[in-house]
């Protein structure tokens, strides 16, 4: 018998508290087929990036499984003023397609904004939004949702990095700055990967090198002046 890519798990609602079950992809099918350099995976089957935000059917309340457990009574206040009173019930439970991860995801961001959510999430929830619309190669949208996780990013970087050499981070910032044509501000991220010897991370600091070589690549081609960094 063929496995299914799909399980469903059981999930307590962080706001009202109910039961409710969510799909996830099985780890078996997780395998990407490709990669992009800012982490952006490609599917043969299911996507498991479609999965992350559970929608609970009773409030509507979407979360992922890094977000605040337990809200407090002005978190819960806030989002049965803002949202739990406005939403119209919906089950999220089975199979996502395109249009309804993009729901889910925008309905995460907005529950995440209501109750002032850590900076981190809101930064990969409007990451992986990017990342659906570059799937359609929706241009305009992707970039837009780029330069919202770059700015939440560097949100993440100034008020909760572990002593600012998280080296993930700070590459992701350069990544996501050479993204957004902000040619020179990726420039000097990618270098704080390179030259910080108090990082130890030796896959972003490859990456950073690879990335490097690729914006100097961009910045010739399109008539930039070189950073004094990047003339030798």
């Amino acid at each position: 018998m063929e496995l299914e890519p799909l399980f469903t798990i059981k999930v307590t609602c962080n706001y009202c508290e109910n039961e409710f079950t969510t799909s996830r992809v099985r780890p078996s099918f997780k395998r990407a087929i490709k990669t992009d350099t800012d982490f952006c995976g490609y599917y043969r089957n299911e996507n498991p990036d479609y999965y992350v935000v559970r929608v609970c059917p009773f409030c509507g309340f979407a979360s992922t499984e890094n977000s605040t457990e337990r809200l407090n009574e002005r978190q819960t206040a806030r989002y049965h003023e803002e949202i739990e009173t406005r939403y119209i019930k919906r089950d999220y439970g089975g199979k996502r397609d395109w249009s309804t991860a993009l729901e889910t995801y925008k309905l995460g961001l907005l529950c995440a904004q209501t109750i002032n959510e850590k900076e981190r999430i809101i930064a990969s929830l409007l990451h992986h939004i990017a990342w659906l619309y570059r799937y359609r190669e929706d241009r305009e949208q992707e970039r837009r949702f780029l330069q919202y996780s770059l700015e939440s990013y560097i949100r993440v970087f100034e008020t909760e990095s572990n002593l600012g050499n998280d080296a993930r981070l700070m590459y992701l910032i350069g990544e996501l700055n050479r993204r957004t044509g902000n040619y020179n501000d990726a420039v000097k991220w990618f270098s704080r990967v390179i030259n910080d010897k108090k990082i130890m991370d030796a896959s972003m600091i490859r990456a950073s090198r690879e990335q490097w070589a690729v914006l100097r690549e961009e910045m010739l081609n399109d008539g930039h002046e070189l950073p004094e960094e990047m003339q030798n």
